[in-house]
């Protein structure tokens, strides 16, 4: 055994060798449960094959009408562009930069990225710039959220199909087709096979030389002097930068840290704004109806009320489930997962790691009524029928999704795991 072959989980830091993965197997943490990484046959190659075809996609989605509306002869029909470009008319500029970042913007760097990297790997080369691009794409890849559209769109179906006729455009085809490729080319963007495919190419070793010897009785890597890069999951030393809690990957130049600077106040921060949002969020008009019968305010409670007096009580579980249940439960959640770290527990750490993991996966889904919103706002616009205008209440909504991501962001799991390690090492002491 080398140390080529040594891991830490990146959810509580626990340190372990690789072992051979059968081909689609996944190897998980042998205390918290965590997926550590998947055996794919030719990751890189099929990530760059999806990459091609979501170019391909994307151009489909975004030139062509997603859904349109037809009354009286009069059709009216959006692009998902078009739909934010009546936002930002509108003034509600803040739901338009988020419905453009998160399904336009960060999909598209995230392909963008990605094709960076594997096209001159393919030809057998380095890619120019390699690691600040990695960088990149691992940033946008949790604010793309173009599966979270697509579901907003089939909700915005059924409400806009109480209106008038809906004329299904090719782009909602396209989009659905692009759901499935940029999650299959994320699942086969395999970090590891990258770099080492890249340390082949450059002919350098895929890691740094670490002393092992050091290592004897560490249980973790913090307690072996390690720290394990977020972005590529290398292990580094931290005795060099002993004078600093921050430092630089030495494969990719992301910033390493043995645990998230300030990880509970920043969390704390985001979750008390996220708090505070969640009040106007619920209780302010999400949409204002004006028709010839009237004008009509729409909380999101409302939203789901009329989905399931329609007859339509799947979609009005999903919307109660997406935009009222996940983000209460989200900030319930990590507050819990933040005062019971603060407070040194010790109590069910992978029950706790499990909340935390369920947090993250579920955050995006929150975005549902946005895009719904967008939808209904850029295409009920008959003016001398009716016309839908967003509220600041979606607004409000925006930024509880977005905080409470950043709470997520900012919360580090291994923090759960540090008391237990201190609780086990007085135990050792007193026996």
């Amino acid at each position: 055994m080398t140390h080529r072959k040594l891991i830490a989980c990146h959810e509580c830091d626990l340190l372990q060798r690789e072992v051979t993965v059968p081909v689609g197997g996944a190897l998980r943490c042998r205390r918290c449960g965590a997926q550590l990484y998947r055996e794919l046959p030719n990751s890189l190659d099929r990530a760059l094959a999806f990459s091609l075809a979501a170019v391909v996609l994307f151009a489909v989605s975004n030139l062509y009408p997603i859904v349109g509306l037809s009354v009286s002869g009069t059709v009216v029909e959006t692009t998902l562009l078009g739909a934010v470009s009546v936002l930002y008319l509108d003034g509600k500029w803040p739901i338009a930069g988020l419905v453009f970042l998160t399904t336009v913007l960060m999909p598209v760097l995230q392909t963008a990225t990605m094709l960076w990297l594997l096209i001159p790997l393919k030809c057998d080369r380095a890619p120019w710039g390699g690691p600040a691009i990695f960088r990149l794409c691992r940033f946008c890849q949790p604010w793309g959220m173009t599966e979270v559209l697509i579901l907003g769109l089939l909700v915005a179906l059924v409400k806009l199909s109480a209106i008038a006729g809906v004329v299904v455009g090719p782009a909602l085809w396209s989009f659905a087709a692009l759901m499935f490729v940029l999650a299959a080319a994320g699942t086969a963007f395999d970090p590891r096979s990258l770099w080492s495919r890249v340390a082949a190419v450059e002919h350098i070793d895929a890691e740094p030389d670490l002393d092992e010897a050091s290592l004897q009785g560490s249980l973790t890597a913090a307690q072996g002097g390690l720290a394990q890069c977020h972005d590529c999951g290398l292990l580094a030393s931290v005795r060099a930068h002993a004078h600093t809690d921050t430092f630089a990957c030495p494969r990719c130049g992301a910033a390493m840290h043995v645990r998230k600077p300030a990880s509970l106040s920043r969390t704390w921060a985001f979750l008390i704004a996220a708090m505070v949002m969640y009040i106007p969020a619920n209780m302010l008009p999400v949409m204002y109806t004006n028709s010839l019968f009237g004008t009509e305010d729409d909380t999101i409670l409302s939203g789901v009320v009329y989905l399931w007096t329609s007859g339509s009580w799947p979609l009005a579980v999903v919307v109660f489930v997406a935009s009222i249940a996940v983000p209460m439960l989200k900030i319930l959640a990590l507050g819990y997962l933040t005062i019971s770290t603060q407070m040194h527990s010790r109590w069910y750490p992978v029950e706790r790691t499990r909340i935390y993991r369920m947090v993250e996966f579920v955050g995006r889904w929150s975005m549902l009524d946005i895009y719904v919103i967008t939808m209904l706002v850029a295409l009920v616009q008959f003016q001398a029928l009716a016309t839908i205008q967003a509220g600041n209440a979606a607004i409000a909504f925006g930024a509880v999704v977005v905080l409470t991501m950043f709470a997520a962001m900012a919360f580090d799991p291994r923090l759960i795991w540090d008391e237990v390690e201190r609780d086990h090492a007085r135990t050792g002491e007193t026996a």
